[in-house]
């Protein structure tokens, strides 16, 4: 399958409220419409994960966060911009994303990536994605594809073809919190 079929397909199926499995800027992530909160509960069910455990949402563009969030401080939003590896940052205030997506105390986890395939896919899908790791809730992280579980790759709805053939270790994104102002935690470096 090529890329092009790759975007095309899993667009698609997240489109129909399916769930994907696909190559992120950091590991292999599960997939479906941040905004479809049936499809999200598929995410939770599949992965054994409690639903009070958010999950983190990507984005195309930073631009599209006060469409779903608080917008953070100047100064957060040139940490975003300048950065170069990947990094997540916990906003407050979530909206319009399924509800059950959104943390208990109302925050959630965005990321917008730089990645290619990603772009390429939040612009041909049109919504935020939602990006989890694709274990098992509690087991590690996979590092390429091949660390990815059969229980896993047997019940979504579309795998994408694009890097699973790469050996190359990946590892999760930084994790920041924003407190309001200036101030923010590193919840995962």
């Amino acid at each position: 399958m090529s890329y092009a079929n790759d975007i095309k397909e899993s667009a698609q199926v997240l489109k129909d409220g399916g769930i994907i499995l696909y190559p992120t800027d950091t590991i292999w992530g599960i997939g479906c419409d941040a905004t479809n909160e049936i499809a999200v509960a598929k995410i939770y069910k599949l992965k054994k994960r409690d639903e009070k455990k958010s999950m983190i949402i990507l984005f195309a563009n930073e631009n599209d966060i006060p469409f779903y969030s608080q917008m953070p401080s100047p100064t957060l939003q040139k940490i975003l911009s300048q950065t170069l590896s990947p990094l997540t940052i916990i906003y407050p205030a979530a909206k319009n994303l399924a509800a059950n997506l959104i943390n208990e105390d109302g925050t959630i986890a965005i990321r917008v990536v730089k990645d290619v395939f990603c772009l390429d896919l939040l612009n041909a899908f049109g919504n935020p994605i939602v990006s989890t790791s694709a274990n098992i809730s509690g087991d590690n992280s996979p590092e390429n594809f091949m660390d990815i579980p059969n229980a896993l790759k047997n019940n979504v709805d579309f795998i994408v073809q694009h890097r699973q053939q790469e050996e190359k270790l990946y590892k999760p994104s930084k994790i920041i919190k924003w407190l309001g102002d200036d101030a923010f935690v590193v919840i995962r470096e």
